[in-house]
């Protein structure tokens, strides 16, 4: 693998205290899909023909699209069938431009490697299209079946246009497309919200992750109201080759979160100030990335040492995954506690552990505790009011992040009870108590491309009215709660919240999987999203032990203490993302090196043999940064 990626593998030159172990575990994530019979038969000699046609095929089944447009049909269907009430005939016409949604987020940034993948994400429409008519039900629409099984545990992406006519229904429409198996069990897919009129560039995925291939699959299309009009155009269902997108991540990464850095040293010793550390040796070390990675914690995983061992090891930042949230603090009206949110809290303050503040109120009505939503408008607004400057004054200038109102795309209790204004009355009111910390919005499904409520157009609409309404809306939240996650989908949600110009985070990354190797996969993806969007500003994850997460299979380490794949993965991409350099001062007494944005610290070895040591930060900056040490 290392000679067919060498620049994957190249450390910068003077970064010479890399890791193989960290070299291998990031070069794990680029191996294509399972091929594991592939690897089996290779290993034979006497068989080096079907070595190579094996090789050959699995190299295709990339580019191969299971919904075959060139099938033979007189009515010009292609395959596609009528699933429930409905009509279908086949049409041809240009589209035109201001129908179109805009490219999906390019990929490639100029770099040759990454012309395949621009060159897919740049596709346009044939103009060929199949249309379902007098639709009874939003669950009639079209069907067909796939020309292959798809492998178990490799990610296939959903692409192509949707339209839906007018059908006398307002609005835009939600429009599914959705993947089954072996009957009826639905796999996976993607949902696109679109205007009568308009095509909708469908984003989606699926994964079959059974050990065995399924007998059938099936892709619909379906969602609008009964009577609208459906139409489809171009629709790919294909397997991700990760490795070209892996590495083009690597190189991203690098543009948007490393600097040039000159060191000009002297020394106070010598007369010219020079000669006393040229040749010197020297070590630059990185203490702290700028990007923080942290997680969230429980009262009961800090008793296990095993888990405060990893969390203090290889997390930043904190956040209580349940002990702050309203229904916890006051279960019972006028029962208030937060001694098991101080006790957490009190955890992270003795490792150093900046803690977000999650959350103040949570908007979907089943996560509201009974007693409150029994409360009439007058008692909702008093309780709101005492929550708010209880928690908030309490703990005032502690956390720099607060989640004012959670997953508000997916609920509106408070706003369907005390007004329209209910929401950003609650970011105005945090912000007159306690002005220190940015306040987030958060929800769920806005990368996945996959919630009709949670479209990233839906997201800016949202902190848009917030911000109308006077809200000090200070960040996004993602939460990242992903299935089988496809790396571009995740850009284009990036670039489009980014046009806000707000700093986003990802909240609450987890990722299940019952395959380690799968899971790990996944894991990185993500990260490495993440990481390499200018955007985006740190990433929490939704716990990392087994035994201590909401969701399963989704473990860092297992509960006996030994890593997963997923956390080797994870402990790699971290070393990765740490630069540390060493050498010798050159004769102008300077010393070059490219790091990572964060704070370092440089040892210089004198000819006497006594080290001394300086602190310095990499920040942001397109030109190299020069700093003058004198020691």
């Amino acid at each position: 693998m290392s000679s067919a990626f060498p620049e994957l593998s190249a450390a910068h030159p003077t970064a010479l205290m890399v890791s193989p172990t960290s070299r291998l575990s990031s070069l794990a994530s680029l191996r294509s899909p399972p091929t594991r019979t592939v690897h089996t038969t290779c290993a034979s000699a006497s068989l080096p023909w079907l070595c190579v046609c094996r090789a050959q095929e699995e190299t295709a089944h990339f580019g191969m699209n299971l919904v075959d447009g060139h099938c033979d049909s007189e009515d010009g269907l292609a395959g596609w069938a009528p699933s429930g009430s409905c009509t279908l005939s086949a049409h041809a016409e240009d589209p035109a431009a201001d129908a179109l949604p805009p490219p999906l987020a390019a990929t490639a940034d100029g770099d040759d490697d990454d012309e395949e993948e621009a060159v897919r994400l740049a596709r346009k429409p044939s103009g060929r299209y199949v249309l379902a008519a007098h639709r009874r039900d939003e669950k009639d629409g079209l069907c067909r079946a796939l020309s292959r099984a798809p492998r178990p545990k490799v990610t296939y992406r959903v692409a192509g246009w949707v339209g839906v006519g007018d059908g006398g229904a307002e609005g835009s429409h939600a429009v599914h497309v959705e993947v089954r198996v072996a009957g009826h069990r639905r796999v996976g897919g993607g949902v696109v919200v679109v205007e009568p009129g308009k095509w909708g560039d469908i984003k989606g995925s699926f994964r079959v992750d059974d050990d065995e291939p399924p007998r059938s699959a099936k892709v619909y299309v379906h969602g609008p109201p009964a009577g609208v009009d459906l139409k489809v155009m171009d629709l790919q269902v294909c397997a991700v080759n990760k490795i070209p997108r892996l590495r083009h991540l690597r190189k991203k990464a690098d543009r948007v979160r490393k600097r040039d850095v000159i060191l000009k040293l002297s020394s106070r010793a010598a007369e010219d100030g020079v000669s006393g550390v040229a040749g010197a040796h020297i070590q630059v070390i990185q203490v702290q990335n700028s990007f923080p990675i942290g997680s969230c914690i429980t009262k009961a995983g800090i008793q296990n040492p095993e888990y405060v061992d990893f969390f203090t090891k290889h997390f930043d930042w904190a956040v209580l995954e349940n002990e702050l949230k309203w229904y916890y603090t006051e279960a019972v009206q006028g029962q208030v506690s937060y001694a098991d949110a101080d006790e957490l809290i009190g955890f992270c303050d003795r490792h150093g552990k900046p803690v977000r503040g999650h959350c103040i109120f949570w908007a979907v009505e089943n996560a509201v505790q009974p007693w409150v939503r029994a409360l009439n408008g007058d008692q909702l607004r008093a309780a709101v009011e005492a929550r708010l400057r209880g928690l908030v004054s309490r703990y005032a200038g502690r956390f720099p992040h607060y989640e004012v109102n959670n997953e508000m795309l997916h609920g509106a209790f408070f706003q369907q009870r005390l007004g329209d204004d209910a929401n950003a009355h609650m970011f105005r009111e945090t912000a007159q108590i306690d002005p220190a910390p940015a306040l987030f919005v958060n929800d769920y499904n806005v990368e996945s491309a996959n919630d009709p409520n949670a479209t990233p157009e839906k997201y800016v609409a949202l902190v848009t009215d917030l911000q109308r309404r006077g809200a000090p809306v200070g960040g996004i939240g993602i939460q990242g709660h992903v299935t089988h996650p496809v790396g571009d989908i995740i850009c284009d949600a990036l670039d489009k919240l980014a046009v806000t110009g707000l700093p986003i985070w990802v909240t609450e990354l987890d990722v299940s999987a019952a395959d380690e190797a799968v899971r790990a996969d996944d894991l990185e993806i993500v990260l490495r999203e993440a990481f390499a969007h200018p955007a985006v500003e740190g990433v929490m994850l939704w716990g990392f032990m087994q035994g201590h997460m909401w969701r399963s299979h989704g473990q860092l380490v297992n509960a006996d203490g030994r890593l997963t794949e997923a956390g080797t993965r994870f402990a790699g991409l971290r070393r990765e993302w740490t630069s540390h350099a060493r050498g010798k001062v050159d004769a102008n007494g300077t010393f070059r090196f490219r790091g990572f944005h964060g704070t370092y610290q440089v040892f210089l070895t004198t000819a006497a043999g006594e080290v001394k040591k300086q602190t310095f930060d990499v920040k942001k900056g397109d030109a190299p940064l020069v700093l003058d040490m004198n020691f």
